[in-house]
Protein backbone atom coordinates (compact mmCIF):
# COMPACT_ATOMS: atom_id res chain seq x y z
CA UNK A 1 0.00 0.00 0.00
CA UNK A 2 1.31 3.44 -0.90
CA UNK A 3 1.18 6.03 1.83
CA UNK A 4 0.89 9.56 0.56
CA UNK A 5 1.38 12.28 3.15
CA UNK A 6 -1.46 14.56 4.00
CA UNK A 7 -0.07 17.94 3.09
CA UNK A 8 -1.80 20.86 4.71
CA UNK A 9 -2.75 23.47 2.18
CA UNK A 10 -3.95 27.00 2.38
CA UNK A 11 -2.96 29.97 4.38
CA UNK A 12 -0.64 32.81 3.51
CA UNK A 13 2.94 32.94 4.78
CA UNK A 14 2.32 36.26 6.52
CA UNK A 15 -0.57 34.69 8.46
CA UNK A 16 1.29 31.61 9.70
CA UNK A 17 1.39 31.12 13.47
CA UNK A 18 5.03 30.02 13.04
CA UNK A 19 6.03 33.61 12.27
CA UNK A 20 5.64 34.63 15.91
CA UNK A 21 8.28 32.03 16.84
CA UNK A 22 10.73 32.92 14.09
CA UNK A 23 14.03 34.55 15.05
CA UNK A 24 16.38 35.97 12.46
CA UNK A 25 19.69 34.12 12.13
CA UNK A 26 21.29 36.96 10.12
CA UNK A 27 23.63 37.78 13.00
CA UNK A 28 25.19 34.30 13.01
CA UNK A 29 28.47 34.33 11.09
CA UNK A 30 29.40 30.73 10.23
CA UNK A 31 32.75 29.57 11.60
CA UNK A 32 34.31 26.79 9.49
CA UNK A 33 35.74 24.82 12.40
CA UNK A 34 32.54 25.02 14.46
CA UNK A 35 30.44 24.20 11.39
CA UNK A 36 32.51 21.05 10.78
CA UNK A 37 32.32 20.06 14.45
CA UNK A 38 28.74 20.91 15.40
CA UNK A 39 26.52 21.18 12.29
CA UNK A 40 26.52 17.40 11.59
CA UNK A 41 25.40 16.78 15.19
CA UNK A 42 22.63 19.35 14.84
CA UNK A 43 21.49 17.70 11.60
CA UNK A 44 21.37 14.34 13.39
CA UNK A 45 19.23 15.97 16.08
CA UNK A 46 16.89 17.36 13.37
CA UNK A 47 16.41 13.80 12.12
CA UNK A 48 14.62 13.02 15.41
CA UNK A 49 11.93 15.67 14.78
CA UNK A 50 8.78 14.57 12.98
CA UNK A 51 5.82 16.45 11.59
CA UNK A 52 2.89 14.75 13.36
CA UNK A 53 1.03 14.33 10.06
CA UNK A 54 3.91 12.72 8.15
CA UNK A 55 5.92 9.68 9.31
CA UNK A 56 9.22 11.07 7.98
CA UNK A 57 11.65 13.28 9.87
CA UNK A 58 11.73 16.97 8.97
CA UNK A 59 15.30 16.83 7.66
CA UNK A 60 14.47 14.12 5.10
CA UNK A 61 11.27 16.01 4.28
CA UNK A 62 13.47 18.93 3.22
CA UNK A 63 12.11 21.35 5.81
CA UNK A 64 15.58 22.29 7.11
CA UNK A 65 17.11 24.78 4.69
CA UNK A 66 20.31 25.69 6.53
CA UNK A 67 22.25 25.09 9.74
CA UNK A 68 24.75 27.76 10.80
CA UNK A 69 27.20 27.65 13.70
CA UNK A 70 29.30 30.63 14.83
CA UNK A 71 32.61 30.61 16.67
CA UNK A 72 30.84 30.75 20.05
CA UNK A 73 28.73 27.67 19.33
CA UNK A 74 25.51 29.58 18.66
CA UNK A 75 23.35 27.74 16.13
CA UNK A 76 20.92 29.20 13.64
CA UNK A 77 18.51 26.97 11.77
CA UNK A 78 16.56 28.13 8.75
CA UNK A 79 13.50 26.00 8.21
CA UNK A 80 10.14 26.02 6.55
CA UNK A 81 6.89 24.11 6.88
CA UNK A 82 4.94 22.12 4.32
CA UNK A 83 2.39 24.96 4.33
CA UNK A 84 1.86 28.20 6.29
CA UNK A 85 -1.29 26.80 7.91
CA UNK A 86 0.45 23.59 9.03
CA UNK A 87 -1.12 22.39 12.30
CA UNK A 88 2.41 21.94 13.72
CA UNK A 89 3.37 25.55 12.90
CA UNK A 90 3.69 26.45 16.58
CA UNK A 91 5.33 23.24 17.79
CA UNK A 92 7.93 22.32 15.15
CA UNK A 93 10.10 25.49 15.38
CA UNK A 94 10.19 25.15 19.18
CA UNK A 95 11.12 21.47 18.98
CA UNK A 96 13.85 22.23 16.42
CA UNK A 97 15.28 24.96 18.67
CA UNK A 98 15.20 22.73 21.75
CA UNK A 99 16.81 19.77 19.93
CA UNK A 100 19.58 22.03 18.60
CA UNK A 101 20.20 23.50 22.06
CA UNK A 102 20.62 19.99 23.48
CA UNK A 103 23.53 19.17 21.12
CA UNK A 104 26.94 19.04 22.79
CA UNK A 105 28.92 22.20 22.05
CA UNK A 106 25.87 24.36 21.29
CA UNK A 107 25.68 27.46 23.49
CA UNK A 108 22.31 28.66 22.17
CA UNK A 109 20.06 28.14 19.18
CA UNK A 110 17.42 30.03 17.30
CA UNK A 111 15.16 29.12 14.43
CA UNK A 112 14.16 31.31 11.53
CA UNK A 113 11.02 30.20 9.70
CA UNK A 114 11.33 31.10 6.03
CA UNK A 115 8.82 30.81 3.20
CA UNK A 116 11.12 31.47 0.25
CA UNK A 117 11.74 29.24 -1.50
CA UNK A 118 8.42 27.55 -0.79
CA UNK A 119 8.57 23.90 0.21
CA UNK A 120 7.66 21.36 -2.47
CA UNK A 121 7.85 17.58 -2.62
CA UNK A 122 10.98 18.03 -4.74
CA UNK A 123 12.88 19.01 -1.57
CA UNK A 124 12.28 15.56 -0.07
CA UNK A 125 15.18 13.12 0.00
CA UNK A 126 14.94 9.92 -1.99
CA UNK A 127 14.78 8.06 1.34
CA UNK A 128 11.70 10.08 2.34
CA UNK A 129 10.06 9.52 -1.03
CA UNK A 130 10.78 5.80 -0.80
CA UNK A 131 9.39 5.61 2.73
CA UNK A 132 6.20 7.34 1.57
CA UNK A 133 5.85 5.13 -1.52
CA UNK A 134 6.55 7.98 -3.91
CA UNK A 135 9.48 6.26 -5.71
Amino acid sequence: MTYLPTMTTGGLPEDSPANSLSQSVADITPDTAKMDEIAPKVIEAMKTVYDPEIPVNIYEMGLIYDVLVDQNGQVGVKMTLTAPACPAAQSLPVEVRDKARAVEGVTDAKVEVVWDPPWTKDRMSDAAKLQLGML
